[in-house]
């Protein structure tokens, strides 16, 4: 073989190794905080908003229901709660009424005693002036009591009141975080029940890749650390994009079945979460992606030397 064939050879296996990717670290599939929102009220939808893929901003209103039975219900309570008002002010008058008799009887109780002292009154009209002391004594008792059930009373209506009106406002479905729409559970029109799902959201414009480590492995795995997130752009390519930990999971567990690590013979391993940045929406939740830890960041990343020419 001539020399300059050799040499050729030669460069194209160096180029080859060069270009090889490392060995990843872990394997794992992207995740997203997924909410599902639901109805708070039953009744039928008179508006919904979201849809599929679309983006919904914080506090959005997203659905109504029809609340027309409810304010139906709202001024029945209230007249119930008027009447029951009404009724405390006339208890209120009776029992001023028959405090005011109670002082003039016990008046005339005392003044009949000191009569009865001095022989100037009989006996039965002692008894007389004792006995419509004491009764008026009895109902200005009952009175009060009758005072304290109607203002129980009251407080209930006043509640029952409160509830519907809470019970109206949340008729009113608000968005809770801003994100896109991954699938929806209702239409306009339908009839839900409180606590029926309506839709499930999630923020994709920042996703979480969780992957396992082993043991061996802890000690390149920092909070806040960035690491290398590589992924397939779909046209037989690998795009790599830098992610940061997240979050270490403090106790070890047995590997999941369909998760390979780098050892595939250690039995326990760590779980690890990766915040990678989607802002142009490529990664996808369920997309599989593997990750190169101990990234050195910009400010302790060192210049590349030049490499020897080959001769």
């Amino acid at each position: 073989m001539r020399p300059h064939m050799v040499g050729t050879i030669l460069l194209a296996g160096l180029a080859a190794a060069c270009s090889r990717e490392p060995e990843p670290d872990a394997y794992g599939n992207f995740e997203a905080t997924e909410v599902v929102v639901s109805a708070q009220t039953g009744g039928q939808l008179t508006r919904f908003v979201p849809v599929e893929g679309t983006r919904l901003a914080r506090g959005a209103v997203v659905a109504v229901v029809d609340t027309t039975p409810l304010a139906l219900e709202r001024a029945q309570l209230s007249a119930q709660r008027d009447a029951v008002g009404a009724r405390a002010a006339e208890v209120a008058e009776q029992l001023d009424v028959l405090e005011v008799q109670h002082e003039i009887a016990r008046r005339a109780y005392e003044r009949t005693r000191r009569l009865h002292a001095e022989q100037a009154a009989t006996a039965q009209q002692l008894d007389q002036a004792e006995r419509d002391y004491r009764v008026l004594s009895a109902q200005i008792d009952a009175a009060r009591a009758q005072r304290r059930s109607v203002a129980l009373e009251t407080a209930s209506s006043e509640a029952r009141v409160a509830q519907v009106r809470d019970r109206i406002a949340r008729s009113t479905v608000v968005n809770p975080q801003p994100g896109t729409v991954l699938v929806t559970y209702a239409r306009e029109g339908e009839v839900v029940q409180a606590g029926q799902p309506l839709y499930r959201i999630a923020d994709l414009d920042t996703l979480e890749l969780r992957v396992y480590v082993d043991e061996s492995q802890l000690a390149s795995v920092r909070l806040g650390e960035p690491v290398q997130v590589r992924v397939d752009d779909g046209r037989g390519a690998r795009r790599t994009v830098t992610g940061a930990v997240a979050w270490v999971s403090p106790k070890a567990e047995f590997t999941p079945t369909p998760v390979q690590t780098r050892d595939e013979r250690a039995d326990l391993v760590y779980a690890v979460k990766v915040r990678v940045p989607n802002a142009d929406g490529a990664l996808k939740i369920g997309m599989p992606a593997d990750v190169a830890l101990g990234v050195p960041s910009a400010a302790t990343r060192r210049p590349a030397t030049k490499s020897a020419a080959v001769p």
